[in-house]
């Protein structure tokens, strides 16, 4: 009698954990079946004659006995452990102030190794890969190695931010890792593929002498590089190592051309390869630790054919974004309007330099994009468990008005970040007082159009990443594609028909077709949203 009441008892435990409160015995009779207990064992393990006699008294104690009231099953305690409470209506704005506050420093926050790269500029007209002291040939070899090492592993940063999240969110480690390894094997055989390519064209049509390529080789191959290590830090929410690397990089590398008079080349290389190797050395000690710690792993092999079908459009969408990034000033460099060029590709600084204070307005979007994008998946969870089945277009108008809400902060930050730019070319600190020459008005005509385009390309990349939320990948990439070729065809035009700083227009107007249908595409989003969030989860 006493082991049948400790069975008894173990068995509502038990049941409890799988099913939580039950609908009905029949349930619960199917359930005790599933544990293989059988119908012959019901007397002489729990006394009693039949498993659905057995299953009576189970969904008598967890329906009535108030132990068991408000009971749930072993994964919606884990769901209501990891997942965001429902909050109060009168909560709401509060927690999206809390959102904002968090996120939106945590996007700056993340911008400061773009803050170190231009601190080094200003005070030693040096950083990590580029120095105001070198001429026209040297900064384009260094900067067409930039541009290739980019584009090359645009691709792989997407598919690792995506496939190595899945795993990192199911704290399967041992999975995470070697996704990540994975990827950055294969992202170092795409590099070296580019640069044999890059190199069998130009032995064939002689557009680079063999010294200038290798320039390019080495700065394309590091850059590429260091980008595939640092990706990783996204995913598995250790980006202040991002900020280190960075920083030990460039004073290693201004220590070295201040201290040892060395070849530049020679000092960003072994900058950079300092900033790689810490990358690398943490994410080794970062996940060894890790998975010591956490025993409970899968150790399935690398499934390729599942990892390209789930990824191919989001490596797509990677190196298109980068595409569109360069195309105007290759199309600038590449025109021919000062007279004949040394090289196909021939850097250009007046038009460089608008682009580069154009790019702050994008860079000071970043804690925009990061809060929208955090504030949309944490709203989203809240809304499905607050509203009704029976009134879906409540929770889709919901979203969609706070999507309105977010473009509208974007425009603000934009507003702002267009006035700073102001007093960057017109200040008594600004560019003329740190640099000691004035900006062209080219440089600022291209500036002023790139910045606008800057902004469009943002709004239209956080329209993206709405969509990449819930797995709607496909709309993004062929929006990237038309802006792209939309890129190429009117810069190209108007380069060379009118003047080449004109390229930026065809930027300006690519992240316009970009934006437009984007938007289109979140639009049918916000109005089928319940649809989405159903058939992603």
């Amino acid at each position: 009698m006493e082991n049948h009441y400790k069975n008894i008892k173990s068995l509502i435990e038990n049941t409890k954990d799988k099913i939580g409160k039950p609908v009905s015995s029949q349930v619960v009779a199917a359930t005790i079946e599933s544990f293989g207990i059988r119908e012959k064992d019901t007397m002489q393990d729990f006394g009693f004659l039949s498993i659905q006699d057995l299953a009576d008294l189970v969904y008598y104690e967890l329906t009535t006995d108030p132990v068991h009231l408000g009971v749930k099953n072993a994964k919606e305690r884990e769901v209501d452990a990891t997942q965001p409470k429902t909050i109060q209506v009168s909560d709401y704005l509060r927690v999206k102030t809390k959102i904002f506050a968090e996120y939106y420093s945590l996007g700056i926050f993340h911008l400061l190794p773009v803050l170190i790269q231009i601190a080094a500029i200003v005070l030693f007209g040096y950083s990590l890969w580029t120095y105001v002291g070198f001429n026209q040939i040297q900064s384009t070899a260094v900067v067409l190695g930039v541009i290739v090492g980019l584009i090359a592993t645009g691709g792989f940063v997407q598919v690792i931010g995506r496939q190595a999240s899945f795993y990192w969110n199911y704290e399967d480690y041992q999975m995470t890792k070697q996704t990540i390894n994975y990827l950055h094997k294969v992202g170092i055989l795409s590099i070296f593929l580019v640069l044999g390519v890059i190199f069998i064209a130009n032995f064939f049509f002689h557009l680079y002498p063999y010294e200038v390529l290798f320039v390019v080789f080495a700065y394309a191959f590091l850059i590429g590089l260091l980008l595939l290590l640092l990706a990783p830090l996204h995913t598995i929410k250790q980006r202040w190592v991002i900020t280190v690397a960075v920083l030990a990089g460039t004073a290693v590398a201004i220590f070295l051309k201040q201290s040892l008079g060395l070849m530049v080349y020679i000092t960003h290389w072994v900058g950079i390869g300092v900033a790689i190797v810490i990358s690398k050395l943490f994410l080794v000690l970062y996940f060894n630790r890790l998975i010591k710690k956490n025993k409970s792993q899968t150790n399935h092999k690398i499934k390729v054919p599942v990892i390209l079908y789930h990824n191919y459009q989001y490596f797509f969408y990677g190196i298109f974004i980068y595409i569109f990034i360069f195309i105007d000033r290759i199309l600038a460099w590449s025109s021919g309007a000062n007279g004949p060029l040394p090289f196909l590709v021939y850097f250009e600084k007046n038009y460089e330099l608008g682009m580069d204070l154009a790019i702050l307005v994008f860079l000071l979007l970043a804690g925009v994009l990061e809060y929208s994008i955090a504030s949309f998946t944490r709203f989203i969870d809240i809304g499905q468990k607050n509203t009704s089945h029976n009134t879906p277009e409540v929770f889709n108008n919901s979203l969609r008005k706070m999507y309105w809400q977010q473009i509208l902060l974007l425009f603000v930050t934009s507003a702002l970040a267009f006035l700073f730019i102001y007093f960057i070319i017109n200040a008594s600190w600004g560019f003329e007082g740190q640099f000691k020459e004035p900006l062209l008005r080219l440089s600022i005509k291209v500036c002023l159009i790139g910045g606008l385009g800057y902004m469009l390309l943002a709004w239209g990349m956080l329209n993206a990443l709405y969509l990449f939320t819930l797995g709607q990948a496909i709309k993004p990439l062929k929006a990237i594609m038309y802006a792209c070729m939309l890129n190429l065809v009117v810069g190209f035009v108007l380069s060379r028909f009118f003047a080449y700083e004109y390229s930026v227009v065809g930027m300006l107007c690519g992240a316009l077709l970009f934006v437009a249908l984007t938007v289109r595409a979140n639009i049918n989003y916000f109005k089928n949203l319940d649809y989405y969030y159903y058939a992603a989860y």
